[in-house]
């Protein structure tokens, strides 16, 4: 490798890894503000929700991959549902944390993402994300999921490659502030369908079967994951 090559590689490394600057208050507020407009408004949340839906499926991925199941394949279908099939025993700890991963990992990206954020590494939270969602298509299996990551990950890539410090700032800001109050809601929306009756094959009845727990304590978990990352994913946003 010469030495222009070296120096290439050095110099997107120090851009990827390096610190920028914390974004203006207003900027921070303003991306809170945009991310509670995706997730309030009943309509809006129908489209919205399928980034929560990629988070929710990538960490049931995630979390089968790193137990050792052997992942087969993810789904995420127009109505912001989603599947995500793995090999292994049917009970046991990797097959609790694959089942736990859905409903908190949304929110521990965006509480992850907020760390990073506080940190200044704008950029490299902008990269990680783009290369994750790259991961995910390789396990995608249906056409609308393909569609739906494509679409989700160029846009991380535009930005990240193309954009200026204050659009990757404020789009990275928006990003983690949805995920950290997106990913609050479906677990309120679970527990309504439970208390109809419906979401009977739910993640948390899933889990209830495989650790003899009672649902309602798994979706107490979901509830308290969502509702901390929140606080403490806000905290650090603010520079409180």
């Amino acid at each position: 490798m010469d030495s222009t090559a070296i120096a290439s590689l050095a110099s997107l490394w120090d851009r990827v890894s390096g610190s920028q600057p914390d974004p203006d208050i207003w900027v921070v507020i303003a991306t809170l503000v945009a991310a509670l407009a995706a997730t309030v408004p009943h309509n809006i949340w129908r489209l919205s929700r399928n980034a929560i839906t990629i988070a929710h499926e990538g960490g049931h991925g995630l979390i089968a991959l790193l137990t050792g199941r052997q992942l087969t394949g993810i789904r995420l279908h127009s109505d912001t549902s989603g599947l995500t099939v793995s090999r292994g025993k049917p009970h046991g700890l990797g097959m609790i944390l694959t089942a736990a991963a859905g409903y908190t990992a949304p929110p521990l990206l965006g509480l992850g993402g907020a760390a990073l954020l506080a940190a200044g590494h704008i950029t490299l939270l902008l990269w990680l994300a783009t290369a994750l969602l790259v991961a995910m298509l390789v396990m995608i299996r249906n056409a609308y999921g393909a569609l739906t990551v494509v679409l989700t990950g160029g846009t991380f890539l535009l930005v990240s490659w193309l954009a200026g410090p204050q659009v990757q700032a404020a789009f990275a800001y928006a990003v983690v502030w949805f995920l950290l109050v997106g990913g609050v809601r479906p677990a309120f929306e679970l527990q309504a369908k439970r208390m109809r009756g419906g979401a009977g094959d739910s993640d948390a009845d899933q889990l209830s079967r495989l650790t003899h727990v009672p649902a309602g304590l798994w979706l107490f978990l979901f509830h308290a994951v969502s509702l901390c990352s929140l606080i403490g994913g806000g905290r650090w946003l603010l520079g409180a």
